[in-house]
């Protein structure tokens, strides 16, 4: 039987998320009412019926779970983790783009549609903050100090910016899934010389940067106005590559940069994220780019800082700090 809850969270992410299932642990210390699901359960059990011109609130239904029902008009705040979309794959490719489009402008639209709960983040806004050209622009005029960057593909330019800047790395513009042969693969940040150059480059645009002179790395989550400094050693161009070679620190950042990132996110109209900076032997910090919803709890895990509980303060408090 389904259970109506009052005021309650929803968590929207995949089933086997760690870091969602911690942030969910301190809610319930808190006897907050939470209601989580994926929508690619949608039709095997999660439901959603939404009202709209029929009633005093522009919204008003239900989304329901196996063991729980959510009013629409009593949300307190969306958590919006790592939702997966259902693919419809047992239809043919037509019916199955259909299905998907669907759901995400139903499921999806219904929930956007909600202006009175909190997000963290709206997934509209997170979106618009995820391209990095925009994120590189935003970050200068912030005055934050950003490594001098290339996004072409013309390849005559990429050769010329590698000549002039000497190490230069190649980044990926956005992460996709990818495997060969069956294996899935990541693209890390790599140095690039001017010889690996060719006309494949033409193809899409490439991001390519001047490799900034780092003693350490700096992973900085937002919540809500706390600020989470963590300072990473790993002697590696790419942290992500070997986390056991990682050691860490809690710092403070220079409050000429804390007042950046906050005003960062005030300009998406975000109130989480995770920002990833470099170090320089002069102890100066670069601008790398923003993961508006990036993990952080293998960083609780190893510092002690309580992320999981911020992030339960925020979502209790249901309003846009």
């Amino acid at each position: 039987m389904s259970v109506t809850e009052e005021r309650p969270v929803l968590v929207a992410t995949e089933a086997d998320d760690i870091t969602a299932d911690m942030v969910i642990t301190e809610l319930n210390r808190r006897s907050v009412p939470v209601v989580r699901f994926n929508p690619s359960d949608i039709g095997v059990g999660l439901t959603v019926s939404a009202r709209f011109g029929t009633c005093p609130a522009p919204v008003a239904g239900q989304v329901r779970t196996p063991s729980r029902t959510t009013d629409l008009a009593h949300v307190r705040a969306v958590y919006w983790r790592r939702p997966i979309w259902p693919t419809f794959q047992h239809f043919g490719n037509n019916d199955a783009r259909f299905a998907a489009a669907q759901v995400r402008y139903g499921l999806g639209g219904t929930l956007y549609a909600l202006d009175g709960p909190l997000w963290v983040n709206h997934p509209l806004r997170n979106a618009a903050a995820d391209y990095k050209p925009a994120q590189l622009a935003l970050a200068q005029r912030l005055g934050l100090t950003v490594p001098p960057t290339l996004v072409t593909n013309d390849p005559s330019e990429a050769r010329q910016f590698i000549a002039a800047h000497g190490q230069v790395i190649y980044k990926t513009l956005r992460w996709t899934p990818y495997e060969r042969d069956g294996v899935p693969v990541t693209g890390w940040a790599e140095p690039v010389a001017a010889t690996e150059i060719d006309d494949s480059v033409c193809v899409t645009p490439h991001l390519f940067q001047a490799r900034v002179d780092k003693v350490a790395d700096l992973r900085v989550l937002v919540v809500g106005r706390n600020v989470f400094a963590v300072r990473i050693d790993s002697g590696l161009l790419d942290w992500r590559k070997d986390y056991s070679a990682l050691s860490y620190a809690v710092v403070d950042l220079p409050d000429r940069v804390r007042k950046a990132l906050l005003a960062y996110l005030d300009h998406f109209g975000l109130v989480s994220g995770s920002f990833d900076l470099a170090v320089d032997q002069a102890g100066d910090c670069w601008w790398l780019e923003l993961n508006p919803n990036g993990q952080w709890g293998w960083l609780e895990e190893n510092t002690g800082l309580d992320l999981s509980a911020a992030f339960a303060d925020l979502l209790t408090q249901g309003e846009t700090p």
